[in-house]
């Protein structure tokens, strides 16, 4: 507590902009409260990353018992019900787990939801006014949803990692992380799954060559792909529900999930009553993460930014809010290389530079087929690529893989990216063998 003030920072959220960071801050003697509506820790923990990766797993090893069906006897299906029951005993306890290590740290956490009544005050619920010093938005993102007639039939990202019983019919619309995440776990568990996209390109911002060969697979899997599709419409038929799209053409489905994307969870803070300034794209920050109004800064995914919308980003935003609001620094952030990665199978990660940039820089760009190669053969994989980018001192600036292992190798490319090591330097390093991480320092 402050004279002034009831608490030097208030945090409105708390996901990982807000936990990552709260707890460590409220360590030092800062007094900061946490401000949530619903789950302690957001979205990752609750209803995103955790849960998905969760619900992942599962299809990850029957990805692997089928390329060792000559070895390993017997087809592996996956039980859904179950899945999600062990999916749940797993995320269950992380709100109150992520409750305790901020309380223990010193942060006090108020349950209500928020709104702005001046730069320096929320009001909770309508009755509760509560001040603070600085005031931290880490609200984070929604899902968006189709302005179209019958949007209220779709569901959300939420809804399908909850599903107890899978539907025979999913019909997905979108083209980005949810909507092939979720067919992959879908079309794996015995759904018949349909994508309709708006636009021809899929997972735009990943390397499309490799983008075309995830879709291929999961086309000889059953997927089905409408693209250049605008969705018009969804009506109840019955038991099932009609999708009309493109030119009146229609489809019936079990189940609709409108994965058209996330956008900021802004529209009922009151932001105009403090003044701060945003877009359909986010909260405007400075490279102090501070808004237009002084007293208000913003962290994670609800800020207009063009860091990735990922878990890291927030993290690194919120430890960095840390250090500046207890004295550690006075500098701006700086930010590292942030990876991506798509949990399809195969997976697709990138970090760095973007393949398009290095050709349009002169960069040196080498692609390897790591099918061939004997690490990826113990599992089979025959799917397997990999790029990685020199600039022209010969510093690694970028890697892009695709295949079950590349999570694994971007996160051992990861410190040579980030530090751009030359050739020399990575020679230096040798890693435990045999291992992924060996295989891609000796690719690199």
């Amino acid at each position: 507590m402050t004279d002034k003030y009831d608490y030097e920072v208030l945090y409105l959220g708390t996901g990982h902009g807000t936990f990552d960071g709260a707890a460590p801050l409220a360590a030092t003697g800062v007094s900061v409260a946490a401000i949530e509506s619903d789950l302690i820790g957001g979205t990752c923990p609750n209803r995103g990353c955790n849960a998905k990766i969760a619900l992942d797993e599962a299809v990850k090893v029957t990805r692997e018992s089928e390329r060792l069906a000559k070895i390993l006897e017997g087809q592996l299906q996956i039980n859904w019900t179950e899945n999600i029951t062990h999916k749940q005993q797993i995320i269950q306890p992380l709100p109150a787990d992520l409750s305790k290590r901020m309380t223990d740290a010193g942060v006090t956490i108020i349950k209500g939801h928020a709104q702005f009544k001046d730069e320096h005050t929320v009001i909770v619920d309508d009755h509760q006014e509560i001040t603070a010093e600085k005031i931290v938005i880490a609200t984070g993102l929604k899902p968006h949803r189709l302005a179209i007639p019958g949007s209220e039939l779709a569901h959300d990202s939420s809804d399908f990692m909850n599903l107890e019983k899978l539907p025979a019919q999913i019909t997905i619309i979108g083209a980005g992380f949810i909507s092939l995440e979720f067919a992959t776990m879908a079309n794996a568990a015995g759904s018949d799954v349909t994508i309709i996209t708006h636009g021809n390109q899929v997972l735009r911002k990943f390397y499309q060559p490799y983008v075309e060969l995830i879709i291929a697979d999961l086309t000889k899997r059953g997927v089905k792909f409408i693209r250049n599709a605008s969705v018009q419409s969804f009506a109840k038929v019955g038991d099932q529900y009609q999708v009309t799209y493109g030119a009146q053409q229609q489809l019936v489905t079990d189940w609709i999930l409108d994965a058209t994307g996330r956008i900021p969870n802004l529209d009922k803070l009151a932001l105009d009553k403090a003044g701060v300034k945003f877009d359909q794209n986010g909260v405007f920050v400075n490279d102090h993460l501070q808004t237009n109004v002084a007293s208000i800064y913003a962290v994670g995914d609800v800020i207009a930014s063009d860091q990735p919308k990922v878990t890291p980003s927030a993290t690194f935003e919120s430890k960095y809010l840390t250090k500046l609001f207890s004295g550690a620094t006075t500098d701006p952030i700086e930010f590292p290389v942030i990876p991506t990665v798509v949990f399809t199978s195969p997976r697709i990660a990138q970090a760095g530079i973007s393949v398009a940039e290095a050709q349009e820089k002169g960069y040196q760009i080498t692609e390897n087929n790591l099918a061939d190669y004997w690490y990826y053969q113990v599992d089979r994989e025959t799917i397997a690529k990999s790029i990685q980018i020199h600039d022209h001192d010969g510093r690694l600036v970028g890697i892009t893989e695709i295949s079950d292992q590349a999570p694994d190798a971007i996160n051992a490319l990861l410190p040579a990216v980030e530090f751009k090591f030359n050739r020399d330097q990575i020679e230096r390093l040798v890693g435990l063998f045999p291992t992924i991480g060996y295989a891609a320092w000796h690719r690199a």
